[in-house]
C-alpha cells in the first residue's frame, strides 16, 4: 500500500527519489523519507505528513550521492509519525519495506534480548535488526537478507542499502509487489510502474522469494536459497505523459474525461467486425473447457466487487452459466466449494490486490480454473492465472476507481459474449446487436460526459448533506453501491446503496426531507417500478434524483431532480449510468474542499489484508 523507489547510477540519486515517490502518491501515505549513501555514511531523512513536508526539509541541504532509497508509508502498526516513518537502520544499514509481517512481536523480543534497540512501533524494524544480527554471524550482505528474510512470516518488499556497499542496491519481495529496471549506467526499483516509468518502458517483475542485486550496470536475482533466477523483461506501453493531469484540477476528473478512449482502447482488436463476433481468441482458456464448464466464481474487493456483481448478470443471461461473486477477503476464509469444471474470475485493477490474490490461489490449488481481469501488465495476479483479460485503461493515479471500473464492465460484456457463443447459448445474430452497443459505446460515453454542468450544478445544492441513499434494480443495483461507495471515499459523507425493491424494508424509515436519493432509472422494463420508488420517495418529503434517460423524463413525478445521460443498449447502460456517479461525486467532494485524488485513511492498491 506504501510507495518505494530506489536508485543506483551516475546521476544524484535525490531527485530521482522524490520525483519517483511523487507519482506514487495516489497509493496513498502519511509519512515519507529517504536514505542516501552519502560521503561514506548513510544519511536518513524523514518527515510526518505529505512528501511536500520532506521536500521541505530537505531544501536546505545539498546531497550528491548516486545510491539510495525512498518510502511513503501508510501506517499499520505504529501511528503516523516521524520516529515509525521509514526508512529504519541498524548497524550501517537502512532499509524500507511495504507489507506486514505477522510474527513481528515474537522476532522484536528475541532481538531486545541481544541486545537490538528499537527506536519506532513498526514491523518494519524488525527487518532491519535480524539482518544486522546475520551480518554479525559474519554473513555477507545478500546472505544475511535470505537469512533474515527466512525467518520472517507475512509479507513484504524491501530494499536495502548498506554503508559498507557503496556500489550495490539490494531487494527482495514476497506477497507485496516490486519491480525492478536496468537503464544506461543506472538501475531503479519501485513498488509500482509509474514511479519510474520516465526513466525506461523495460520493467522485471519480481517473484515471491526473489532477492535482487542491483549495481549501476548490471541486475542479479536469486531466490531465498541462493540459486540464480532468471525473470523477464515486460515492455509497458503506458505513454508517462499519461500519468500527468493534462491541465485538468485533479487525476480523478482527468480519469473520468479518459474513459471514452480508454474503453475504445479496450475493444481495440477483440472485435471481429467483418464476422460480427467477440474476438478473443488469445485469452488463453481452452475452448473445450469452457464449453464444458457448469460454474462461474467472481472474486474482487470494492469498486471491482461492484463490476462483478455487473458481470454476473451479464454472465447469466447471455452466457447461462451460474455465477458466484464473493468479496475476495471472504471467499478465502469460508473454504469455498470450488470444482474443476469451474471457472474463477478475479479481478482488480493493480493486480496486486492482497485478498484477491489469496483468492485466485486458493482456487488454483482445489482445480479451478483462473482468469485475471486487470490493468496492470506483468503484475502478480496476471502472472499466477492461468489467463488474463487485460483492461486497457492506462494508468489510474486518483484513488477513487473510474476508468478502471469503467473498462472492467467492458471486459465483462466481451467475456459473457464469449462464453455465451462457446456454449451455444448466444446465436449470431444476437450477438451482431451486441457488438453494435460495444462498437458505439465510447461515442455515448463522450455524449454522456455532457452532464457534468448538471451534476456540477447540483454538487452546489446537495455538498452539505450528511447521508445519501443510492437505489437501483437489476444490473443497476450494483451501480447504486457503486455510486454510494464514490461519495463516500472523496466527500466523506454517509451513503447507502440498496436494491429499490428493499426500500420499504427498511431504508425507507431514513426518508425525509433532508434525505437525497439518487435513483437509477433506466428506460428498460424495470422503469415502472423505479418510478413507483421516486413517488414513495416524494410522498415523504424526500428529495430524488432522478438518473435517466430522455425517454423517461416526462415520467416522472414533480419534484424530482434530472440528470440525462444518453438512450443505449441495456448491457452498456451501467457503464454510461456510471458517468454521472463519479461526476456527481467528484464536485460534491470538490465543493466540501477534500482531496479528492487523495481521500484520508485509503491507499490505491491494497497489499495487505
Amino acid at each position: 500500500m506504501c510507495g518505494i523507489v530506489g536508485y543506483i547510477g551516475l546521476r544524484p540519486a535525490l531527485p530521482i527519489l522524490l520525483e519517483g515517490l511523487s507519482r506514487l502518491e495516489y497509493r496513498g501515505y502519511d509519512s515519507a523519507g529517504v536514505a542516501l549513501w552519502e560521503g561514506g555514511k548513510i544519511e536518513i531523512r524523514r518527515a510526518q505528513g505529505k512528501l511536500a513536508v520532506l521536500v521541505e526539509r530537505l531544501a536546505e541541504e545539498r546531497f550528491t550521492a548516486t545510491l539510495g532509497i525512498g518510502h511513503t508509508r501508510w501506517a499499520t502498526h505504529g501511528r503516523p509519525s516521524e520516529q515509525n516513518a521509514h526508512p529504519h537502520a541498524s548497524d550501517g544499514l537502512a532499509l524500507v519495506h511495504n507489507g506486514i509481517i505477522e510474527n513481528f512481536v515474537e522476532l522484536r523480543e528475541r532481538l531486545e534480548g541481544e541486545g537490538f534497540h528499537f527506536a519506532s512501533e513498526t514491523d518494519t524494524e524488525v527487518i532491519a535488526h535480524l539482518i544486522a544480527h546475520h551480518r554479525r554471524q559474519g554473513l555477507a550482505a545478500s546472505a544475511a537478507i535470505r537469512a533474515a528474510l527466512a525467518e520472517v512470516r507475512g509479507a513484504y518488499a524491501v530494499a536495502i542499502v548498506f554503508e559498507d556497499e557503496p556500489a550495490t542496491l539490494y531487494a527482495a519481495r514476497h506477497g507485496s509487489p516490486l519491480v525492478l529496471a536496468k537503464g544506461e549506467g543506472e538501475s531503479f526499483l519501485a513498488s509500482d510502474v509509474p514511479a519510474i516509468l520516465a526513466h525506461t518502458r523495460q520493467m522485471v517483475f519480481m517473484e515471491d522469494g526473489d532477492v535482487a542485486a542491483l549495481t549501476a550496470d548490471a541486475i542479479t536475482l536469486t531466490d531465498l536459497a541462493g540459486r540464480g533466477v532468471t525473470r523477464a523483461t515486460t515492455t509497458i506501453d503506458w505513454n508517462p505523459v499519461m500519468a500527468e493531469k493534462a491541465g485538468f484540477k485533479h487525476f480523478m476528473l482527468k480519469e473520468i474525461y479518459e474513459q471514452p478512449r480508454a474503453i475504445n482502447d479496450t475493444l481495440a482488436g477483440r472485435i471481429h467486425q467483418g464476422e460480427q463476433r467477440v474476438a478473443l481468441a488469445d485469452l488463453g482458456l481452452d475452448p473445450e473447457f469452457l464449453r464444458a464448464m457448469r460454474r462461474v466464481v467472481m472474486v474482487a474487493c470494492g469498486t471491482s466487487w461492484h463490476a462483478a456483481l455487473v458481470g454476473k448478470y451479464m454472465v447469466e443471461q447471455l452466457a447461462g452459466v451460474s455465477v458466484e461473486v464473493d468479496i475476495a477477503s471472504e471467499f478465502r476464509y469460508r473454504r469455498p466449494i470450488i470444482g474443476e469444471r469451474t471457472l474463477l474470475v478475479a479481478i482488480s485493477q493493480s493486480g496486486e490486490t492482497a485478498d484477491t490474490l489469496a483468492a485466485l490461489r486458493q482456487a488454483k490449488q482445489q482445480g479451478a480454473k483462473t482468469l485475471a481481469i486487470c490493468n496492470v501488465v506483468g503484475s502478480t495476479m496476471t502472472r499466477e492465472a492461468d489467463a488474463t483479460f487485460y483492461t486497457h485503461a492506462g494508468p489510474e493515479i486518483g484513488v477513487a476507481s473510474t476508468k478502471a471500473f469503467t473498462t472492467q464492465l467492458t471486459v465483462l460484456y466481451l467475456l459473457a459474449l464469449h462464453l455465451g457463443r462457446a456454449n451455444g447459448r448466444l446465436n449470431p445474430t444476437d450477438e451482431a446487436i451486441h457488438l453494435r452497443d460495444l462498437i458505439t459505446l465510447p461515442t455515448v460515453v463522450e455524449e454522456a460526459l455532457a452532464c457534468a454542468p448538471a451534476c456540477e450544478a447540483l454538487a452546489k445544492q446537495l455538498a452539505e448533506r450528511r447521508d445519501f441513499l443510492y437505489l437501483g434494480r437489476g444490473i443497476h443495483y450494483p451501480l447504486a453501491l457503486e455510486g454510494a461507495l464514490k461519495l463516500k471515499e472523496i466527500s466523506y459523507i454517509h451513503a447507502e446503496g440498496y436494491p429499490a425493491g428493499e426500500m420499504k424494508h427498511g431504508p425507507i424509515a431514513l426518508i425525509d426531507e433532508v434525505m437525497p436519493v439518487v435513483c437509477l432509472l433506466p428506460d428498460d422494463e424495470l422503469k415502472e417500478k423505479m418510478l413507483s420508488n421516486i413517488a414513495e420517495v416524494r410522498a415523504r418529503d424526500g428529495l430524488p434524483i432522478a438518473i435517466t434517460q430522455p425517454a423517461v423524463v416526462e415520467a416522472l413525478p414533480a419534484g424530482t431532480l434530472v440528470i440525462t445521460v444518453p438512450a443505449c443498449g441495456p448491457y452498456v447502460c451501467p457503464v454510461v449510468m456510471a458517468i454521472p456517479l463519479q461526476l456527481l461525486a467528484y464536485y460534491i467532494a470538490v465543493r466540501r474542499g477534500s482531496d479528492v485524488d487523495q481521500p484520508r485513511n485509503l491507499a490505491k492498491s491494497v497489499t495487505v489484508e
